[in-house]
């Protein structure tokens, strides 16, 4: 079954309907109601967090001690524009995609030095007290430009451009680095695996394999680039994730045997249930999951074993039991390519964790933060393989006649080439570089929280269909982009 179709059965996996009578005319198994007495449990205490509200020290050392040593020399005040890029794509990807950027803000907005953090690095020694003092009525007031979140990006571009004076935005790099590149590692990888997967719904699943709070923001990355949901329960208060799920083997393994957990579980949350059918003999799972729910079964998972064999006698039984509409969805340590290989199997969905929560091979997308301009004069380093072009620029995605991308330009100096040419003026370009805050302000509500991963999504959609067919191609390959640096001779970037 297709997306259209799936979707909804995933959201119902989340929610415990009112059991009602059976409807098909298979056998039901039946549940004994419970006996004994009924089990109590403790009230629990009032939880104390330990999530700190302040973001301002997840940062490095680093950024404080230069903060320090700029205060003295007098440099602190100088306005600065940091580039945020990367230098290339993990091998053989075609483009990545930007994600985290509502996260980011939020979590710029909540970059403040309160009583607890000032006197931390007071007893600790990290810094004086005449910058733990400047420090203490820090709120970051510049400027910041970035590609729409959700957006795919080539090597070399700058997707963020943080615009103040020194002293205030030197202290976001390690913050800006750390919200970016784990986001846009997981949703790189979570759009090949959404490309490999063509009109076939992928549940993100990974919560258990990465940091608790990690998970959450994986979740929240996947869904941007196409995933139809998540079994992580914060992603979905927070950012309006639709959450699936329904049991594990373990829900099995602690009743008597195979048909009773699973009449146990269809009377809990309905015959339109998924049905983890490989904790014993995979054919014996069917039939006890077809007893159990009737004809009428929503889906079937299978968890282990050769997924594409699995899932062709799966589909063979379920049409021969009568269950033609009943779904499969396999899970198990899938990526992209293990996706794209089971693409003429009859599998309905995907269940992705491990290789979607780690970047699929590529945990970092590769991002770092420079400093381009000081005070409007460009800088750069010059250093062997990290060289940086100095001077803010301008990115505009040219198209061709096709509607189709054909590259991304880069303008330096910020301006377009001839005095008289209006931003955007040429319908052939699209300027990637958009308004994210000003004055230290998010400009607008919708690029945070829930409402900034609706957004997203809906970005990503409509940027990544203008992009090159070969773009959605999982298998190895160069970026989809040439990327040019106008003025130039349009010289490609390396």
């Amino acid at each position: 079954m297709r997306q259209a179709a799936l979707v909804p059965t995933l959201v119902r996996m989340s929610t415990v309907p009112t059991p009602t009578a059976p409807t098909s005319s298979a056998p039901q198994s039946t549940v004994p109601a419970p006996t004994g007495p009924t089990p109590t449990f403790p009230t629990p205490a009032v939880p104390t967090s330990t999530v700190p509200t302040s973001t301002a020290l997840l940062t490095d050392h680093y950024e404080l001690t230069m903060l320090q040593a700029a205060l003295r020399s007098g440099m602190a005040g100088r306005r600065a524009v940091f580039e945020v890029f990367t230098r290339s794509l993990p091998a053989g990807r075609r483009f990545g995609v930007l994600a985290g950027t509502g996260r980011l803000l939020a979590a710029i907005e909540q970059f403040r030095f309160g009583p607890q953090e000032t006197e931390h690095l007071r007893s600790t020694g990290v810094v004086d007290d005449r910058t733990v003092d400047w420090l203490a009525g820090y709120r970051f007031g510049g400027d910041i430009d970035g590609f729409a979140e959700g957006e795919p990006f080539l090597p070399g571009t700058p997707v963020l451009v943080v615009e103040g004076t020194f002293a205030e935005c030197v202290l976001l790099e390690t913050l800006v680095l750390s919200v970016l590149n784990h986001d846009s590692a997981v949703a790189a990888a979570g759009a090949r695996m959404v490309a490999a997967a063509g009109d076939r719904p992928c549940l993100e699943m990974g919560g258990r394999r990465t940091h608790e709070q990690a998970a959450v923001a994986a979740a929240r990355a996947a869904y941007i680039v196409g995933f139809a949901g998540t079994s992580n329960l914060e992603a979905a208060r927070g950012y309006g994730v639709p959450s699936a799920g329904t049991s594990a083997h373990a829900f099995t393994l602690v009743h008597d045997d195979e048909a009773a957990a699973f009449a146990a579980q269809v009377a809990a949350l309905g015959a339109g249930t998924t049905l983890l059918v490989d904790t014993y003999d995979i054919t014996t799972g069917i039939a006890n999951a077809v007893a159990a729910a009737g004809t009428g079964l929503g889906a079937i998972r299978i968890d282990s074993g050769d997924l594409a064999a699995g899932a062709r006698a799966a589909r063979a039984q379920l049409d021969a039991l009568g269950a033609v509409a009943t779904r499969i969805v396999v899970t198990g340590d899938l990526d992209e390519h293990a996706i794209a290989r089971l693409a003429a199997a009859p599998v309905d969905s995907y269940g992705v964790g491990t290789s979607l929560v780690t970047g699929s091979g590529a945990p970092t997308a590769g991002f770092v933060y420079k400093l381009v301009e000081a005070d409007g004069r460009p800088v750069a380093k010059t250093s062997i393989g990290k060289g940086t072009r100095g001077g803010r620029k301008e990115i505009v995605r040219r198209f061709g006649p096709d509607g189709s991308a054909v590259a991304d330009v880069i303008i330096p100096g910020g301006e377009w080439p001839g005095a008289t040419r209006a931003r955007g003026a040429d319908p052939a370009d699209r300027p990637l570089l958009v308004p994210l805050m000003r004055a230290g302000a998010v400009v607008a509500g919708t690029l945070v929280g829930a409402a900034g991963v609706t957004r997203a999504r809906e970005h990503h959609r409509a940027a990544l269909g203008s992009l090159p067919a070969s773009a959605r191609d999982v298998r190895f390959g160069q970026p989809c982009l040439p990327v040019v640096v106008a003025g130039d001779g349009t010289r490609a970037v390396s």
